[in-house]
């Protein structure tokens, strides 16, 4: 037998183990039914290595072989996206299940029965997989939804995930988002090994699972017991979509990802609440940890109709299982800032083993829950975590109570800059009043300042200003214009030319207007509309400055609640001080020459609701706010204006139940082009 023809030998017996070896590993992760015992498995995959061992130049990257692991990598590179992996919204409850569903039919303008797709909520990481002609190509963690971490050489140590899909007509590209996680049995496989060797064990299977994904060394996670169910797309192009949820999971199955069996269509929220209650009863006969279930509306067109809100869709909520309780004692209390300023009273608790985490901590909410639950130091305390996720103290046992309790107080100045706090009546959270100045604030009020719609600093993002505050390199907005080149050069990911850029934004952004300047500050509740009106109305910063609050009342849009954050904000010394170095900074604007009472739109309440086709509807609302119009989002009586594009729903609806003026695209326009005999027209 010549070379040739042993080449051609090998070849072919390389690739019918190969592809035995992805049909028995689609069949043991996809369809749950094992073809062969382990050790047959084994004893191909060794066949398989020995081959290639003597073939080198044979190996391909999707061979069953390359799932070992690579050379340990010094860090993780970002990988960003191509389209956002949200969060989703939780319920706690039946009647917050049932709310969700009310909303979905007020927003679809519809009461018909709605179809979900509900599927176990795994306890593990969520991760995405990026597919390019069928081959897969990278694999990252969700991060904060926008950027995550490569994860591509550990994810190929799966066994469960597809290195080449399977079937015909597949996608030229494919995103697929899915949980990874640590079965029970191999939680305790791997725990029980731990302890014979004595080192670490991990506290759950979550914890097991996100820490081996984790690994800079992909040869440690090819040792860990994980696996992955596939729950949704992120991207797909070469193929057609189909029409549901439910079917696109049976067609991701078809190319070889594991889908839960446990998946099901049901009808309402009757079906809703049926299946949760059956797989709550299962929960502790599943071979891995689930902390609810998911609900997702199973037609895709009514999930495009009813959109995103924030980080997470409308069409989808988790409903969690009751969380684990026990009690405790509540040694202290301690308030956090957030960055938005708000104050969070957080107890220092007797360390407690809760939901699989020891708890020294939990929080408090705000002091409307204090009070509603009469939590005072010293208590014995029921702690849960809820959603299996934050820990909270979710009452106190009055019987246990001990002789000596302490009232929990709110604080007058704020813990961390001694700014006073602000707590408007009706308000649940009480805020720290230093915007500008609060070292817990700090990097939002400067993300917020350099931002878009307020100073406009192109090139000065998110990461980079981290890095500004993170090394001391800045205190507050006012250092933004004492930074130099050898300063921004030095920072990750710059150099001289970006460098410069920045500089060269930071000085275009010293002239700006008085509107912008105000929104800029960031006042609690001051947004662009206010930020404009404030301006029109004062059309000078000290007389806003100085402005009382029945002064500041008479600003359209400017209540009480408005009034005392802005009145609050300027008592700041603090705040003031900032402002006066902006000033002397160069950051300068045009005097206001036209005040509110001469725009036509003065005091007109619109409402944009649907598609408008000749102007985005961002464009479309600054353009009103332009001629002195309210905008707001929600159809009330207060509205005057409902302009109303195609696919308009249940705010179109509730503007002709109230008699509202409805314009369309073509009268909108026409509005725009005669302001003033609009104007006249609804005075």
């Amino acid at each position: 037998m010549t070379k040739e023809s042993q080449l051609e030998q090998v070849i072919v017996e390389i690739d019918q183990l190969r592809h035995s070896l992805e049909e028995h590993n689609r069949h043991y992760y996809v369809f749950d039914a094992p073809q062969i015992s382990d050790a047959e498995y084994d004893q191909l995959l060794r066949r398989l290595q020995d081959i290639e061992k003597a073939h080198p130049n044979l190996i391909i990257p999707e061979s069953p072989t390359q799932r070992v692991g690579a050379a340990p990598l010094p860090s993780f590179s970002q990988v960003e996206h191509q389209v956002p992996m949200l969060s989703l919204n939780n319920a706690f409850s039946q009647d917050e299940l049932l709310e969700f569903e009310q909303r979905l039919q007020s927003r679809l303008d519809s009461e018909a029965l709605i179809s979900y797709c509900a599927e176990p909520k795994l306890d593990g990481l969520a991760v995405s997989l990026l597919y390019e002609e069928g081959r897969f190509v990278c694999g990252a963690t969700r991060g904060d939804g926008r950027v995550g971490e490569d994860i591509t050489l550990n994810l190929r140590t799966l066994a469960a995930i597809p290195l080449k899909l399977q079937g015909e007509d597949l996608p030229s590209r494919l995103e697929v988002r899915g949980e990874v996680f640590m079965p029970k049995a191999g939680f305790a496989a791997l725990n029980k090994k731990a302890l014979a060797e004595g080192e670490k064990v991990f506290v759950n299977p979550r914890n097991a699972a996100a820490g081996s994904l984790r690994q800079l060394d992909s040869a440690i996670t090819a040792t860990r017991p994980l696996s992955i169910y596939c729950y949704a797309l992120g991207l797909l192009e070469g193929v057609a979509l189909p029409e549901t949820h439910s079917e696109t999971l049976t067609l991701l199955q078809s190319w070889g990802f594991p889908i839960c069996d446990e998946r099901q269509v049901v009808q309402g929220v009757a079906g809703c609440f049926e299946y949760y209650q059956r797989l709550a009863e299962k929960r502790p006969e599943l071979p891995y940890e689930i902390d609810g279930v998911v609900f997702k509306v199973d037609r895709l067109d009514l999930q495009q109709a009813l959109g995103f809100v924030a980080r997470a869709p409308r069409w989808a909520i988790a409903q969690k299982f009751p969380a684990e309780e026990v009690s405790t004692d509540l040694l202290d209390v301690e308030f956090q800032v957030g960055r938005t300023g708000a104050l969070t009273p957080v107890a220092r608790l007797q360390p407690v083993f809760v939901g699989g985490v020891t708890v020294s901590n939990a929080t408090l909410h705000n002091m409307d829950e204090v009070q509603r639950k009469g939590v005072r130091i010293g208590d014995r305390v029921v702690v849960r975590r809820a959603g299996d996720v934050i820990p909270e103290v979710a009452r106190v046992l009055l019987k246990q109570r001990p002789e000596q309790t302490v009232e929990i107080v709110l604080p007058e100045c704020c813990p961390i800059c001694n700014s006073k706090v602000v707590r408007v009546e009706g308000e649940a959270a009480a805020r720290c009043s230093g915007g500008l100045f609060c070292p817990a604030q700090r990097k939002e009020a400067i993300k917020h300042f350099v931002s878009r719609k307020a100073l406009d600093v192109e090139g000065l993002g998110s990461k980079l200003i981290e890095q500004l505050v993170d090394r001391d390199l800045i205190h507050g907005v006012d250092d933004l214009y004492c930074l130099d080149r050898n300063t921004l050069a030095g920072l990750e990911r710059m150099a001289e030319k970006s460098a410069d850029n920045v500089l060269a934004a930071l000085q275009k952004s010293q002239q700006t207007t008085l509107a912008r300047f105000i929104y800029a500050l960031g006042i609690r509740e001051v947004g662009e509309a206010t930020a404009r009106s404030l301006a029109n109305h004062f059309r000078a910063l000290p007389a806003l400055m100085q402005a009382s609050e029945e002064q500041l009342q008479q600003v359209d849009d400017v209540g009480p609640v408005v009034a005392t954050f802005v009145i609050a904000f300027f008592a700041q010394e603090n705040n003031r001080q900032i402002i006066e170095k902006l000033l002397a900074a160069g950051v300068h604007w045009p005097e206001v020459e036209k005040v509110a009472a001469d725009l036509p739109l003065k005091g007109i309440r619109f409402v944009i609701t649907g598609t408008l086709h000749s102007v985005a509807r961002a464009e479309a609302r600054l353009k009103l706010l332009a001629l002195g119009a309210n905008v707001v989002a929600t159809v009330s009586k207060k509205t005057n204006v409902l302009i109303a594009g195609e696919k308009a729903g249940s705010k179109l609806a509730k503007a002709k139940k109230l008699e509202i003026r409805i314009l369309d695209e073509a009268q909108f326009l026409a509005l725009l082009a005669n302001p003033s005999s609009f104007g006249s027209e609804m005075k």
